[in-house]
């Protein structure tokens, strides 16, 4: 039975990154998926069960995708699961897997930046830096502002976009995480209080 759930699992979570990467619709529910079978499996069975179904993810996608495209399911989604799974299986508080969390999310979306633009022969950290430019622009508009900014505050300012892109994202995964796994008979740890009102479905 653990073997049959690993597989399935990491078969569903395949073929999310590669409905991800080729359809041209659905990017963000896809997104939302993606770490989640994984993270169900580590709950469900266990740490060593959990890489095991990373692992089969990764050899899956490589065979599919090849050697570039295929591992980059880890950065940051496979290895988001696995902190994340490895949190609610321990049932950690949401602050630690939450920002943790965001600094996985952060680093793994550099490192695909990192080898997509060496994919495409372009530096596609360009396309982060004219948002965080943009965003700039239309402060100093706003607020009528004497300021000129430099090439190091618009770096700084896209990768606060980055940051903020993953504070969002890590806390819908928990809030999804917390609708969904208790309808599968997988218990997770209680919101912090703070964010009560902000999670009101109930999981039960």
């Amino acid at each position: 039975m653990k073997i049959v759930e690993s597989s399935y699992l990491a078969a569903a979570t395949s073929l999310i990154w590669i409905a991800l990467y080729y359809l041209p619709i659905g990017g963000a529910a896809f997104r939302l998926a993606l770490p989640l079978p994984l993270a169900l499996l580590l709950i469900r069975r266990g740490v060593k069960t959990g890489i095991e179904g990373v692992m089969v993810c990764v050899v899956l996608l490589t065979a599919l995708m090849g050697p570039f495209r295929g591992p980059l399911v880890l950065f940051p989604y496979g290895l988001l699961s696995l902190w994340l799974g490895y949190c609610w299986y321990k049932r950690w508080n949401w602050w630690l897997s939450w920002s943790v969390g965001v600094a996985v999310g952060t680093m793994g979306f550099l490192v695909r930046v990192f080898v997509l633009s060496i994919l495409v022969g372009e530096n596609l950290w360009v396309i982060i830096t004219r948002a965080g430019a943009g965003l700039i622009e239309k402060g100093i508009d706003i607020f009528n502002l004497p300021f000129s900014p430099d090439m190091t505050q618009v770096q700084l300012v896209s990768l606060c976009l980055v940051i903020t892109q993953e504070i969002v994202y890590v806390l819908c995964l928990h809030a999804l995480a917390y609708w969904i796994f208790p309808r599968l008979k997988c218990s997770m740890p209680e919101p912090p209080a703070l964010l009560e009102n902000l999670i009101s479905l109930e999981p039960h």
